[in-house]
């Protein structure tokens, strides 16, 4: 994954352990939650919060594609 600066999210909060957390600020439809994607995140740094978000949003996608392929 390439980011920079200004592509990359913002945290949602920056704990006193220093860790990184975002949320997305829609939650994933119910059978994409259902299939292990999870709306908040967290990481030791940005460039690791990117790639957690990434994570939850390949697990969406994928779930997604199921969905349209199994109707």
């Amino acid at each position: 994954m390439t980011t920079t600066a200004s592509t990359m999210p913002k945290p949602s909060l920056l704990t006193d352990a220093g860790r990184f957390w975002a949320t997305r600020e829609r939650p994933f439809p119910r059978a994409v939650g259902d299939a292990g994607a999870h709306r908040s995140v967290d990481a030791d740094d940005l460039v690791g919060l990117c790639q957690a978000i990434a994570a939850q949003e390949g697990v969406a996608e994928r779930r997604c594609r199921f969905v349209r392929t199994t109707r």
